[in-house]
Order: structure tokens, then C-alpha cells, then sequence
């Protein structure tokens, strides 16, 4: 295991939380409000914050004329189609099913880049895969069974985790000169435009004063889900070995199917308790470090 200053714990300890609480609280927040409004308030109210991580670092907003077109094609999987279908997909779901089929993408990412881009899986990656396919069929055998269910919002999620993982590798292999930082500051600008367009066309008839648990809701994505946890992890991911990310991907679902429990009343059926474990088998054989020879 590797050695934690008390700051890197501390911060990763705090991230993992806040990212784990978002599912139950977006639900909450959802529950009388419209969500790409909800979302796209969010990233409004959130990118602010980004700026202001940019200019204390005394970095450019600058980003050469010849690499727009790169940055939009990050944008579109990485914060458009994650965010507007992610979001959709919550009020058809339990918030603990939602992080569970969120965080498929680690599985996602490890299988397209083994298909597309020849990426070395391991026997034991496979197995992961497997055990997360199997989780996946678990909730979705359980939705279609159940009287009244919404097995479109699995699908939206499942497509919105995909969407992730593709970004995620794309990310990982396009070269643009330009700090992390100022990156995801446009990136997000330009899910902010896209969220603002959508939720005008679609949902401004259903605009409505936002009550206690949609502001609650709003200012949490804003200012903690977005403006700390996002630039934490920047933070992290430079300066931790890859199982700190994995401890505290593993642990993001968990804490959301548990906080949806007890916050929101949500029922765990077996099916749910079964597909947390294999969904931290599964994200473990992907991420997890190999053993050094």
C-alpha cells in the first residue's frame, strides 16, 4: 500500500464522500425540478469556481485556434453526453442503482481500449468484466420484473457510462497544449452551453422555482460535486499511484447505495447487494496494480 501525507488522505477521504452522497442528494434534488435545468444550473454556478482555480494558479485561458475542434470532441463524451444523460437517467432509478451503473465506466474504459486501441487486458481484467456484465444483468432481470419499472433508465445510465469511458480514452490519448486545468475549464463551458440550449427547448415549461432539496441539490453539485471534488481529483490522480484511485472508485458506489438506504428510505434487494460485490471484484481486477516480478 502506498504512503498518504495526512493532506492526500484527508483530501481523498473528503472526494470520495461527497462524491458518494451526490447520488441520493441529485435524486432528492430531482424529485420536484427539471433535471437538465438541475444540471445545467449546476455547471453554471460550478464553473466559476474552475475559473477561479485557473487564474490562482496563474495559467491561461488561452487555447490555440487549431485545437478547438480537439477540445470539443473531449467535451462531447467527457461532459455532454455524461452529464444530460446521466442526469435523465436518475429519476428512473433507486440513487444506490444509479452509482452502481455509473460506475461501470472503469469497465467500459478497460474493454474499449483493449478492443480499439489494443490496450493489454489481463486474464484477471476479463474476469472483472464478466463480474460486472453479470451485476448489470442482476438489476436489469430485477427492473423489467418489477411491477412498474423504468429499464430505460438503466439504459440511459449504461449509455451515459460508456460515453464516459470513451472520453476517458480519448482524453488519455489526444494532445492538447494546454494545462489540465484550462481544459476542463472549456470543456465544461461547453457543457454549460449545451445544457442551457437543451433545457430551454425541452424543459422550459416545466421551469419552476427550485424548492429546499433542488437548491440544496444545486449548490452541492455546484460547489462540492463539481468546484471540490472535481479539482480535488485533478490534485490526486497527479500526485497518488493508481490505488488511490481505485480505493476510491470502489468506494463511491458503495457509499451510494448505503446513503440512498438510510437517506432516502430506498429498499436493497439481494439483487443490489450482489452487484456492489461484484462490481468492486470487477473494478478491482481492472485497476488494481499488478504484482512487480
Amino acid at each position: 500500500m502506498p504512503s498518504f501525507s495526512r493532506r492526500q488522505l484527508v483530501l481523498l477521504v473528503l472526494l470520495t464522500v461527497i462524491w458518494g452522497l451526490n447520488w441520493p442528494v441529485m435524486k432528492q434534488g430531482l424529485a420536484h425540478f427539471p433535471p437538465l435545468t438541475f444540471r445545467a444550473l449546476s455547471l453554471v454556478l460550478g464553473l466559476p469556481v474552475v475559473a477561479l482555480v485557473v487564474v490562482q494558479q496563474k495559467l491561461s485561458f488561452r487555447i490555440p485556434r487549431e485545437y478547438w475542434g480537439t477540445v470539443l470532441k473531449l467535451a462531447i463524451p467527457n461532459v455532454v453526453l455524461w452529464h444530460c444523460l446521466m442526469i435523465l437517467a436518475i429519476p428512473n432509478l433507486s440513487s444506490g442503482r444509479a452509482a452502481i451503473l455509473g460506475y461501470t465506466m472503469p469497465i467500459f474504459s478497460a474493454v474499449l481500449g483493449s478492443i480499439f486501441f489494443k490496450d493489454k487486458l489481463a486474464h484477471r481484467a476479463w474476469l472483472g468484466v464478466a463480474a460486472a456484465a453479470l451485476g448489470v444483468l442482476l438489476l436489469l432481470w430485477h427492473e423489467m420484473g418489477a411491477l412498474g419499472s423504468k429499464p430505460f433508465g438503466m439504459i440511459l445510465m449504461l449509455i451515459s457510462a460508456c460515453s464516459w469511458a470513451v472520453g476517458t480514452q480519448l482524453l488519455r490519448r489526444t494532445h492538447v497544449p494546454v494545462p489540465l486545468m484550462t481544459l476542463s475549464f472549456w470543456m465544461i463551458a461547453i457543457g454549460c452551453a449545451v445544457l442551457i440550449t437543451v433545457s430551454v427547448v425541452f424543459e422550459r415549461d416545466r421551469w419552476v422555482m427550485p424548492d429546499g432539496a433542488a437548491t440544496f441539490g444545486i449548490l452541492y453539485n455546484a460547489f462540492l460535486a463539481l468546484g471540490f471534488a472535481q479539482i480535488t481529483w485533478f490534485f490526486l490522480a497527479r500526485t497518488l499511484p493508481p490505488v488511490a484511485s481505485t480505493l476510491s472508485v470502489m468506494l463511491i458506489p458503495v457509499i451510494g447505495v448505503f446513503s440512498g438506504s438510510l437517506w432516502l428510505g430506498e429498499v436493497l434487494h439481494w439483487q443490489d447487494w450482489t452487484a456492489v460485490g461484484l462490481m468492486m471484484v470487477a473494478i478491482a481486477s481492472v485497476l488494481w496494480p499488478a504484482r512487480r516480478t
